[in-house]
């Protein structure tokens, strides 16, 4: 008979399969409390760290219909549900397992489908959404500024063709008007 506080662990942990928009399954052995702290605060509000036993963990991502998976919940597992931005989290991990080796990522779960360590990676080497916002922003005001360049451009040349030809007509005039008294 299961325990009221392993089913409430295992309910828990479900719904934070279900709520997050990604997750990132990772061995933590060899990595202190200090070190946990660490990696907690350099996740941010964008996810939420979690140690598991491995039982508890298969049973909630059966329940929450994740398939898989299964194969990453072996030796000490730690989770990170991902609430925010999944390129946000997955660098953070990245960075953090590149200074310490303690910390490995196995893989993870986003939109339905079971991820590699090589594809957390590509999605940890995306520009954030921001960045990308903000690239869009620069090339469409760069688009727009040619746009009203190549509109203005034939107002401009028209002012300058009668400009030239208002100073012609002013030289012809002022050539004839030379030449009359001369002849007389």
């Amino acid at each position: 008979m299961a325990k009221p506080d392993k089913v409430a662990a295992v309910a828990e942990i479900a719904e934070s399969f279900r709520s997050s928009s990604a997750t990132v399954v990772t061995e933590y052995t060899g990595l202190s409390v200090t070190q946990l702290s660490q990696l907690r605060r350099a996740l941010g509000t964008s996810a939420k760290y979690r140690v598991a036993k491995n039982t508890l963990v298969k049973r909630a991502a059966e329940d929450a219909g994740l398939e898989g998976i299964e194969d990453l919940f072996v030796g000490p597992t730690a989770i990170a549900f991902v609430h925010g931005e999944a390129v946000d989290a997955a660098k953070a991990l990245r960075d953090f397992a590149k200074e310490n080796n303690a910390l490995v990522i196995k893989g993870g779960y986003m939109d339905g489908k079971s991820l590699s360590v090589d594809e957390i990676t590509k999605i940890a080497d995306l520009d954030s959404r921001e960045v990308l916002l903000s690239k869009a922003a620069g090339a469409f005001k760069a688009k727009l500024s040619q746009a009203a360049a190549l509109f203005q451009a034939p107002a401009s040349q028209v002012a300058r063709l009668a400009a030239a030809l208002e100073e012609k007509q002013r030289n012809a005039t002022g050539t004839e008007a030379a030449e009359a008294p001369a002849e007389s």
